[in-house]
């Protein structure tokens, strides 16, 4: 990475950007292949029958090989697009909110994508650095074929031994709290694949949703669904809460210029200012179609919930998630840290 470490513009000490409060708003009521890409890239993994039998349950489909309790179809996959446009409304249509990758004038020889999904961001990534050797891995096969030519997917477990033949000069993970079991390890295992003076970038919902005007009621549906899932990551080992730890954790691991930015997404449109609210209107859309997504596997199979309970409790949490007079919003938490020694 070239300049990189100087041209990042972070304080040393690290810092932190807690989310400004929002107002509410006054009146409460396929693909296509681009010729670019040329031929359909060769994947990196071998697409054996095994990889790609998914196991079916509630209608959707799963990670046969993985306790990831979240689904890998069609519907999941729209979702977690969704969510990635939301991420660049967030950014003001930016990639990432590193400033060491947003400075135009740094390359990087090799970047990592964690749990790349439907590889939607390392696929934007490859586009914008051409340059760039990028590497998304997810344990689903779920990637399009047809891709940058400097882009490569790999089916695998980031919390196994990695076998990454290069190092790194920025690894990018987005939304993976309740999929990771040893957040410490997996930062540990990244700062000895980042090359001197490289940076690495989190961003995760923190659970639960809240209000800064106590509307949103502790007995409410959302609230009862959001304590409902934060035991369902502890009982998995998996907390829905980790990005809370993640800047110590990174400090712990022996990363520096440790920043921590702070997001509110609204969980409709009530807010009034327009970025806010066309962000309450992607996120009460991702919400409400991917409520049962995410909510299926781990209630039945950790909680003990019956589908017909399950089903009365989130068609009440739908009902609530739109109400614009509960100014409820998801906590998102990013985070970037550079490793020494650029």
């Amino acid at each position: 990475m070239s300049d990189a470490a100087e041209n990042a513009g972070v304080a040393s000490g690290g810092e932190q950007h807690p989310a400004a409060n929002i107002d509410a708003a006054s009146n409460e009521d396929g693909e296509d292949a681009d010729s670019a890409y040329g031929s359909p890239a060769p994947t990196s993994w071998s697409l054996t029958s095994s990889i790609l039998k998914f196991r079916e349950d509630h209608g959707r489909t799963y990670n046969p090989w993985s306790d990831y309790s979240l689904p890998n179809d069609e519907m999941e996959s729209d979702r977690l697009d969704l969510q990635h446009h939301m991420f660049s409304l967030t950014y003001d249509g930016e990639i990432c909110l590193c400033p060491a990758v947003r400075n135009p004038e740094n390359s990087f020889s090799c970047v990592l994508d964690i749990g790349t999904g439907t590889g939607i961001w390392a696929i934007d990534f490859a586009d914008m650095h051409p340059e760039s050797k990028v590497i998304g891995i997810d344990i689903s096969p779920i990637q399009p074929t047809l891709t940058p030519p400097n882009l490569r997917f790999y089916v695998d477990d980031v919390e196994r031994p990695w076998t990454f033949h290069e190092t790194f000069d920025f690894i990018h993970c987005r939304m993976l709290t309740g999929a990771i079991k040893d957040w410490p390890l997996l930062f540990e295992t990244c700062f000895q694949n980042l090359a001197p003076g490289g940076w690495i970038e989190l961003a995760d919902y923190v659970f639960p949703a809240t209000s800064d005007d106590d509307t949103l009621l502790d007995n409410s549906p959302l609230a009862k669904w959001c304590q409902q899932g934060l035991e369902c990551g502890k009982i998995m080992g998996s907390p829905l809460d980790s990005a809370r730890l993640y800047a110590s954790q990174l400090r712990a691991a022996g990363f520096v210029n440790v920043v921590e930015t702070k997001f509110k997404w609204p969980q409709t449109s009530w807010a009034e200012d327009r970025k806010h609210k066309e962000l309450g209107m992607y996120a009460c859309a991702n919400f409400v179609d991917g409520l049962y997504g995410l909510s299926v596997e781990s209630f039945t199979r950790y909680l003990g919930w019956k589908p017909p309970e399950l089903q009365v409790l989130l068609a009440e949490v739908r009902r609530d998630i739109k109400n614009r007079s509960v100014h409820a919003y998801w906590p998102v938490w990013v985070v970037y840290a550079q490793k020494p020694g650029a």
